[in-house]
């Protein structure tokens, strides 16, 4: 009688060790998945941002360069692309469309030493630059909570306790653009 007493003692205090552990290795995982969803709303904030203030942009280009159609066009589509995304991965493929969009609508104000002067363009110009600098602050941060949370649910014991909960993988990073690895070509 005694040792069964014993052994049900040793029993309950390992069942404790062992659901304590789970408990803790859970509460660390959700608060992980937790700092990802924190990670992109801040990116999602960012590129509302800039959502907002492309509108602005594109009424002062048309102004001055009311013929260049496609590539006010272009940013009007990427940018209704932007705003119809509801997944984080539909979000970064609007966003990458809507990056190429602007760099062309920037290379047309090239041609129009008005625009460039234009104190409104100049400011709409500042603040989207100081925008996409938040925005790549943003993804940086995101995507390093993304592999901390993966890399989380992987390790062993943590991952017997992910896919006994349910958590899985996120692969929405953002990345770089195969062009932007190629340095530009300076011809003078």
């Amino acid at each position: 009688m005694k040792i069964l007493i014993i052994v049900l003692a040793v029993l309950l205090v390992v069942g404790l060790i062992f659901g304590g552990k789970y408990v803790g290795i859970r509460n660390d995982l959700v608060t992980k998945k937790e700092s990802v969803a924190t990670a992109w709303s801040q990116v999602d904030v960012a590129l509302q941002r800039r959502a907002d203030l492309i509108p602005n942009l594109v009424a002062t280009v048309k102004g001055f360069a009311a013929h260049e159609e496609k590539a006010i066009a272009d940013v009007a589509n990427a940018r209704a692309q932007l705003g119809g995304a509801r997944t984080p991965q539909e979000k970064i493929n609007a966003n990458s469309q809507l990056d190429g969009a602007l760099g062309r609508l920037l290379v047309v104000v090239e041609n129009y030493p008005n625009l460039k002067a234009d104190q409104n363009f100049l400011r709409l110009q500042d603040e989207l630059a100081g925008t996409e600098n938040r925005i790549a602050i943003e993804r940086r941060k995101y995507n390093e909570v993304v592999q901390a949370y993966n890399t989380k649910i992987q390790l062993f014991p943590d991952n017997i306790v992910a896919s006994m909960s349910g958590f899985t993988r996120e692969d929405a990073y953002f990345k770089t653009d195969a062009g932007a690895r190629n340095a530009p070509k300076v011809a003078f």
